[in-house]
């Protein structure tokens, strides 16, 4: 889901990660990768997107419902890698979850 031509048809559901990194990688980059190719195999599951400036970081994942957002959440490993955040990757950070009614866009 990197461009918006892959984007899914609303209603759906936008799952929006907002954190602060700590200093230091300490095995992050490698659970983020793993985290993403678990997430893409959760049924519900329909892309995701993430950008990172500066130690602020922004990752929107897209769920079918949120019984999908809720079966994600309990995933034994995503809980591990969410208590590893806590202890080791993360200042702070925000989840935000949102109904995508309509959107829209602009492809050249």
């Amino acid at each position: 889901m990197n461009e918006s031509s892959s984007a899914p048809k609303p209603p759906y559901y936008a799952v929006i990660f907002t954190s602060k990194r700590t200093d230091g990688d300490n095995g992050y980059g490698q659970m983020a990768a793993k985290m993403d190719e678990l997430a893409a195999g959760q049924q519900g599951f329909l892309g995701i997107e993430s950008a990172r400036v500066t130690g602020l970081g922004i990752t929107v994942s897209y769920w079918e419902s949120l019984e999908a957002i809720q079966q994600w959440k309990e995933n034994s490993a995503h809980q591990a890698a969410q208590a590893k955040g806590k202890t080791d990757w993360y200042q702070s950070y925000t989840v935000r979850i949102c109904k995508v009614e309509r959107d829209y866009g602009f492809e050249r």
